[in-house]
């Protein structure tokens, strides 16, 4: 039969709350870090082979870190990224790893738990994080808890949701759900071989619990990015964004930031953004801004700063400030290149949105040199592409996956040596994020502006930067309307310091007066606003 869930949740909830006061009485101050950090999302098993089996692995990571961020803030050669978030590293069955089969080791293809332990310290050593995907909606129908389960005089039984009858009832998406085992069905949102965990159980809540804090205190992990946290707990047929599930990942949260207050927790709440918002009230840090992603590349792919603009003004009046988020794709999602229709341009363009909006970036491995590619997933997580010799300089053996049919012509190896290629224009727009604190941490005002154009103010009470994209293909004169609070006379100077200073006034009506500002197609102007 199935049971109510709440009674179970509040025990659940309570439980994390405990446990959260045994580590610590009262909470230390966040420090927020992640609001100044540039993550890049790395596939394991796709980036770089250190042993010739054809799969990446931890070591072969940790021999790339030197491309990611060397440490040396002086060199300008590295991509700069602050933080890394690996896709799931547990041991599992398949390829992918969000099917756990046991969520304390690192998975054999990787590596061991001590090679985490080394990444971690090497990527410390150099200035980034390290943040793991925690997979904690479901677990591999491998895994031994769920083979217990089986047998109904197991204390297992209900790690998991059982039904001697079958419900009947689809999920979300209108797929099945329910699936028949030994007599009896089970509950499997994503599918039969990702049985879901029932967090009524306050053991299964006990035991989840212990490997986060495992991963963060023992392993060194400086937070998580949390699977598919909508769907944590069910109440009959809601099955997604039920008062449980806000419940629990109260409690988890009070648990975690006990341990290590500065852990970050971003979660994946694939929904719009009053959906995710939901979730910032003391549940995590921040959760990924799917509309404003999908906005930015069909925007840049369409010339049509509006649908940018739109989207973004909904996230602006939604979020607390800063509490999403962003990127361009993901491990999910097709990549940007091929959305984008090939285009470096416009990838460069994206890619200059990406890196001045407000928010946490997100990059996707290989999006810095273009790397292309559509569903069937496999093939969005192809090897990343080093260089022209054999096995794309990702392995010497055999690549899991065949690379992309174009993965010669975006390599990093060619890329780095050219000044106008898409990987340069990515590390000048990350040093530029970094040096800026308007662009990290900065308040955002939409600037109205002429079509093809999207234009924002990014500032801090020290500095007040105009940021411009020209979204069309041929070069364009801005007219601008900025915040009335802007009135007054400035000194403007692009950023690049590829213009000479001008001299410009802000109306009482907004309008923005200046000698003319052309900007060239697919480009960003930078510029910053100093009051006279």
């Amino acid at each position: 039969m199935m049971r109510s869930s709440l009674p179970w949740v509040r025990t659940a909830a309570a439980l994390c709350i405990a446990v959260a006061a045994i580590g610590s009485a009262v909470l230390a101050a966040e420090p927020a870090w992640w609001r100044d950090a540039v993550f890049y999302e790395v596939f394991v098993r796709s980036f770089q082979d250190s042993d010739g089996d054809g799969k990446g692995d931890l070591s072969g990571l940790i021999e790339r870190l030197d491309y990611l961020n060397d440490g040396d803030p002086a060199t300008s050669d590295d991509l700069g990224v602050t933080a890394l978030w690996l896709m799931p590293i547990m041991e599992s069955p398949s390829y992918h790893g969000y099917d756990v089969v046991d969520y304390d080791k690192v998975d054999r293809d990787y590596g061991t738990n001590a090679d985490f332990q080394r990444l971690v310290a090497e990527a410390h050593a150099r200035g980034m994080r390290v943040i793991v995907d925690l997979v904690l909606n479901h677990t591999s129908s491998q895994n031994p808890w769920f083979g217990a389960s089986l047998s109904r005089g197991s204390p297992y039984r209900s790690w998991y949701i059982w039904s001697d009858t079958d419900p009947g009832y689809a999920g979300p998406w209108g797929t099945q759900v329910w699936h028949a085992r030994g007599g009896a069905f089970y509950y499997g949102l994503f599918w039969s071989g990702m049985p879901d965990l029932d967090y009524r159980n306050p053991d299964v809540t006990a035991r989840m619990l212990e490997v986060a804090r495992s991963w963060l205190l023992d392993l060194g992990a400086d937070g998580f990015r949390l699977d598919a946290v909508r769907h944590l707990i069910e109440d009959g047929t809601a099955q997604q964004d039920t008062r449980a599930t806000h419940d629990w990942l109260k409690g988890l949260r009070s648990a975690v930031k006990s341990w290590a207050p500065d852990a970050y927790l971003v979660g994946e709440v694939w929904a719009e953004p009053e959906i995710v918002a939901a979730y910032l009230d003391r549940e995590i840090d921040q959760g990924f801004e799917f509309s404003l992603a999908e906005a930015v590349v069909s925007g840049v792919r369409d010339a049509a700063p509006q649908r940018i603009t739109s989207a973004l003004s909904r996230v602006l009046a939604t979020y607390p400030d800063g509490a999403f988020a962003t990127f361009l794709s993901n491990h999910d999602q097709d990549r940007a290149m091929s959305r984008l229709l090939g285009s470096s341009a416009r990838a460069k363009l994206a890619a200059a949105i990406l890196l001045t909006l407000p928010g946490t970036p997100f990059l996707y491995y290989g999006e810095e040199v273009g790397m292309t590619g559509t569903k069937p997933d496999e093939r969005i997580r192809a090897p990343m592409q080093w260089s022209t010799a054999p096995g794309a300089g990702f392995t010497s053996g055999v690549p899991w996956e065949a690379l992309q049919p174009d993965a010669a012509l975006r390599t990093v190896e060619a890329q780095s040596v050219a000044a106008d290629s898409l990987l340069a224009r990515y590390r000048a727009l990350i040093r530029l994020r970094l040096d800026h604190e308007a662009l990290r941490r900065g308040a955002t005002a939409l600037v109205e502006a002429n079509s093809p154009f999207l234009a924002y103010t990014r500032s801090t009470e020290k500095e007040t930067l105009l940021v411009l994209h020209n979204l069309a293909p041929v070069t364009a004169p801005a007219s601008l309307r900025v915040p009335a609070s802007l009135v007054g006379r400035y000194l403007v100077r692009d950023v690049a310091g590829t213009r000479l200073p001008v001299f410009a006034s802000v109306s009482a009506d907004g309008s923005f007066v200046a000698p003319p500002i052309v900007i060239g197609p697919y480009a960003t102007l930078v510029l910053s606003l100093s009051r006279l």
